[in-house]
C-alpha cells in the first residue's frame, strides 16, 4: 500500500494565499464520502465521475462537515470565482458560486497527484493525501479564454470536448469557438442546408505555409450538427466554461460565398466558379453589403442563438478581422450603397455592415466582440500591407486607427449614417455593449478601453500559440516569432498605459489557436501546451510585473504538471524539443526573426 501526496507549492495557476501544510494527511479512501449543498450538485457530479473514476473511489452521499467527507458549499460572501479549500479531518471546498467550488475542485484533483487525471484507477490499493491546510485563490480575470480555429482543419466533436476538458483543468472559462471561414463552415444552419452540403468541405489542403509546393490531396472537411453544438454548450457549462461562437464577417467567407454564390459581389466576379478555399492568407471574396446578405446572416444568427443560450454564450463573435475592399470598390452595388448610406469609403461601408449586427444582437439580449478592426472599419494605415495571420504574424503592426484620439474621428452626421436605425453608439461609433478582442498588438485595445467599450487582450506577438515555440531548426512547420514558455509567462495583458477608468474595462485575456499548420489533436496540443499552462497563470494568478516574475519556479512546478499533462493524454513539446514524431521536416513554415514589436 502506498500513499502519494502532492505539495500546494507545484500547483498551476498559483493559488493566492496557502496556509500550511501540515504533517497529517486527510487520505481519500474507500471510505470517503461526498456532501454537496443546494447549487453545488452539478460539482459533486463531476468529482464523482471524473475523481471518483480515476482514483476508484465512489465518494457516496455524506454528511456535510463530517469526517472523511469531501463538502461543498456556497458562501455568497465571497467572490463569484473565489474558493476555499480547507483540508483537516475533512475537506472542504467553499465557493462564492458554483463556478468558485468547481475551481476549488479543480485544485483538490492537482493536490491528489496525477493518477487523478487519469479515466480509470491504476492503483486501486494507493492511499492519495492530502496535508492539512487551507487554501483561498480567486481570478485576477473574469475573462480566461482560448480561441480555438476548427476551421482551417476540422477537430471533430470529441476533440472539442477534450479541450473544454483542458480548459477546465487550467481554471480556463472561455471557450471562443472559431466556426466559419474561408476554408470551411462548420456549424448545420438547417434553413440554409448548403452552407455545411457545400461549404463544410474542400477538396484538398496546403501542406505547410501557402509558399509550401507540397499540397494534401485528400478531401478535407466536417460540421458539427445542431445537437452536436448542443452538447458541446451543455459540456461546456457542466464546467463552468461560456463559449463564444464565432461567424466571420464581412470577409473570411469564402466557403459560405462558394455554398450561396449570391452572398458574394456578383457584379465583379463569377462567384458561381468559386469553391471552399484550399490555401491559406486573405482572400478577396468577401460578402457583398446587400440586403439578401444581411437578412441571410440574421437567419444565421437567429438559428445561432437557440444553439447558445445566452447563459453560457452572452457574447457572440463576428469577426470583423482582414477584409479585403477590392471587390466592394469596383463593385456598382456597393457604391450604390455607400452613397445611398452617406459614407466617405468601403471602411465606413464595413462599420455600417458590423453596426448592424451590432444592433441586431443587441435587440436580442447578446453582446458583439470583434477583432480590433472593427473599431475603424478594418482599414490599414495607408501604404501598408495587410497582416496575413498564416505569414506576417507578429508583424509591426501599430494601428493607425482612424478613430481614436489623434487620428480622424467621423463627424457627426456620417457617424448617424453608419449607425443602426435607433441605436445609440460611442465615440467609436460602436453599441455601448459592443467588446474588441485586441489581436494586432495592445493599441486596438488601449483605444476601445479609453473610450468606454470592454477588451479582451489577445495580442498576436504574445499569445498567439501558432507561433513556434523555439528557434530551432527541428520545430514543426514553423510559424512566426519565436514565443517560449518563459514569453508567454511574462506576457502583461493590462498595459500600463491604460488610465484606471480603462483599466477596469480589461475583460481579461485569451490565447489563440489558428490552424492552417496543424492538421489534427496531435499537432494543436503540440503548439498549445505546455504554452497554455503559462498563459492560465497568467490570467488567473495575480502575478507581479513582467520581469519580476518567478520563471523559475514556474518552471519548478511544470515539473509536476508534465505528468498531469502525461496522465491526460496531452501531445505537448517536450522542453528538450520536438520528439521524433513531432518533427515535420521538409514542410515550409515562415518564421518570422528578431524580438516581436511590443505595441
Amino acid at each position: 500500500m502506498t500513499l502519494t501526496a502532492t505539495s500546494p507549492a507545484d500547483l498551476i495557476p498559483a493559488p493566492r494565499a496557502v496556509d500550511g501544510p501540515y504533517r497529517t494527511p486527510f487520505v481519500v479512501g474507500t471510505g470517503t464520502a461526498l456532501a454537496a449543498a443546494t447549487g453545488t450538485e452539478g460539482v459533486a457530479r463531476w468529482l464523482r465521475t471524473t475523481l471518483g473514476s480515476a482514483l476508484g473511489r465512489e465518494l457516496p452521499p455524506g454528511v456535510a462537515g463530517a469526517a472523511h467527507t469531501i463538502t461543498l458549499r456556497i458562501d455568497p460572501s465571497l467572490e463569484p470565482e473565489a474558493y476555499r479549500l480547507s483540508v483537516a479531518s475533512g475537506v472542504e471546498i467553499v465557493g462564492g458560486t458554483a463556478a468558485g467550488v468547481f475551481w476549488g475542485a479543480q485544485t483538490l484533483r492537482q493536490l491528489l497527484g496525477p493518477d487523478a487525471y487519469r479515466r480509470a484507477c491504476v492503483d486501486p490499493e494507493a492511499w492519495r493525501g492530502i496535508a492539512h491546510q487551507v487554501i483561498e485563490d480567486a481570478p485576477r480575470f473574469p475573462w480566461r479564454g482560448l480561441m480555438l480555429d476548427v476551421s482551417r482543419h476540422f477537430l471533430p466533436k470529441d476533440d472539442v470536448l477534450r479541450y473544454l476538458d483542458l480548459l477546465a483543468a487550467h481554471k480556463l472559462n472561455v471557450f471562443h469557438f472559431h466556426l466559419t471561414d474561408d476554408q470551411g463552415w462548420r456549424i448545420e444552419i438547417k434553413r440554409y442546408p448548403k452552407l455545411t452540403d457545400i461549404g463544410a468541405w474542400r477538396t484538398r489542403t496546403k501542406y505547410g505555409h501557402r509558399a509550401s509546393e507540397l499540397w494534401d490531396e485528400r478531401p478535407h472537411g466536417g460540421y458539427y450538427t445542431q445537437d452536436d453544438i448542443r452538447e458541446i454548450v451543455a459540456y461546456a457549462a457542466e464546467r463552468h466554461i461560456s463559449v463564444v461562437p464565432e461567424i466571420d464577417i464581412p470577409g473570411h467567407s469564402q466557403a459560405a460565398i462558394a455554398a450561396y454564390p449570391e452572398l458574394g459581389n456578383t457584379d465583379v466576379i463569377d462567384t458561381t466558379t468559386l469553391s471552399v478555399w484550399d490555401n491559406w492568407g486573405i482572400n478577396p471574396n468577401v460578402l457583398a453589403p446587400t440586403d439578401n446578405t444581411l437578412r441571410f446572416y440574421e437567419g444565421v444568427f437567429e438559428e445561432l442563438l437557440g444553439l447558445f443560450p445566452a447563459a453560457v454564450s452572452p457574447f457572440i463573435h463576428v469577426g470583423g478581422d482582414e477584409c479585403l475592399k477590392d471587390q466592394w470598390k469596383a463593385s456598382p452595388a456597393a457604391q450604390a450603397r455607400i452613397k445611398e448610406l452617406g459614407l466617405a469609403d468601403e471602411d465606413e461601408l464595413q462599420s455600417w455592415f458590423i453596426r448592424h449586427f451590432d444592433t441586431w444582437l443587441a435587440d436580442r439580449g447578446r453582446r458583439l466582440i470583434g477583432w480590433d478592426e472593427i473599431l475603424e472599419g478594418g482599414s490599414r494605415a495607408k501604404g501598408r500591407a495587410p497582416v496575413e495571420r498564416d505569414e506576417e504574424e507578429g508583424a509591426r503592426a501599430a494601428l493607425d486607427l482612424r478613430l481614436t484620439p489623434g487620428g480622424r474621428p467621423l463627424d457627426e452626421e456620417r457617424r448617424q449614417g453608419v449607425r443602426a436605425p435607433g441605436g445609440e453608439t460611442t465615440e467609436l461609433g460602436l453599441a455601448p455593449g459592443a467588446a474588441v478582442s485586441s489581436w494586432r498588438g495592445y493599441a486596438g485595445g488601449i483605444a476601445a478601453a479609453e473610450a468606454g467599450h470592454d477588451v479582451v487582450m489577445c495580442p498576436q506577438q504574445h499569445v498567439y500559440l501558432d507561433h513556434r515555440q523555439h528557434g530551432g531548426a527541428q520545430e514543426p512547420m514553423p510559424i512566426g516569432y519565436v514565443r517560449t514558455l518563459e514569453d508567454v509567462y511574462r506576457f502583461e495583458p493590462v498595459p500600463p498605459a491604460l488610465s484606471p477608468e480603462a483599466a477596469a474595462h480589461i475583460l481579461g485575456t485569451q490565447a489563440n489557436v489558428w490552424t492552417e499548420v496543424m492538421q489534427d489533436r496531435s499537432r494543436v496540443d503540440y503548439q498549445v501546451f505546455p504554452r497554455l499552462a503559462a498563459f492560465a497563470e497568467v490570467a488567473w494568478s495575480a502575478l507581479p510585473a513582467p520581469a519580476e516574475r518567478d520563471f523559475a519556479d514556474f518552471e519548478r512546478r511544470m515539473t509536476a504538471h508534465y505528468k498531469r499533462l502525461d496522465a491526460l493524454g496531452v501531445d505537448y513539446r517536450p522542453p528538450g524539443g520536438p520528439l521524433p514524431w513531432q518533427k515535420r521536416p521538409g514542410v515550409i513554415g515562415r518564421p518570422i526573426e528578431g524580438a516581436p514589436p511590443n505595441v
